[in-house]
């Protein structure tokens, strides 16, 4: 019996060492997608009407596995919802914000602050990766983890903006705890 349940102990030590042993490079905090390899119903998007172009001539030459001009682009149509022109074309900046973009951008502006915020974040999410069991779980611990550390308390904001003498407008009462 003792052999049997060494045989069993070790084996489930061996099983647990080797769980632990693959690290992720990128830890996921999001588990909100299904496990199995189903078909995707919203990967199926509708296309734009067919339309005849202004100029047969200008027509972008096909490319296989290309997009289409009646294929959606969500982007530009959230610009042209949001009243943007040209923004998701990659054209630059428009003329007429050419004043906005001056204003946001009157303190400078950091080269390279896109992959140096993915840096940390991926830092930041390997530091916190969530319990052993949630991990093994797939328990989503992603807003848990960002509120912890980089959340607002929505309520103290509002307090301090009052306490300054601002108007401010009126927000949700605060949840029971």
């Amino acid at each position: 019996m003792t052999r049997i349940r060494k045989g069993i102990l070790g084996g489930l030590a061996l099983a647990m060492l080797a769980g632990c042993a693959t690290r992720d490079p990128e830890p996921t905090l999001m588990h909100a997608a299904q496990a199995h390899r189903g078909p995707d119903e919203f990967a199926i998007l509708p296309t734009r009407p067919l339309q005849a172009p202004p100029d047969y001539n200008a027509l972008p030459q096909p490319t296989p596995g290309g997009s289409n001009l009646v294929d959606p682009d969500p982007r530009a149509d959230a610009y042209a919802a949001l009243g943007g022109r040209g923004a998701s074309t990659g054209a630059g900046v428009p003329a007429s914000d050419a004043a906005l973009l001056a204003h946001a951008s009157r303190h400078g502006v950091q080269s390279g602050i896109r992959e140096q915020l993915a840096a940390e974040d991926l830092e930041f999410r390997q530091r916190n990766r969530g319990r052993l069991l949630e991990r093994l779980m797939g328990v989503n611990v992603y807003h848990r983890t960002y509120r912890r550390e980089q959340g607002l308390d929505q309520h103290a904001e509002l307090d301090r903006w009052r306490v300054g003498g601002r108007r401010t407008p009126s927000a949700p009462p605060e949840a029971s705890r």
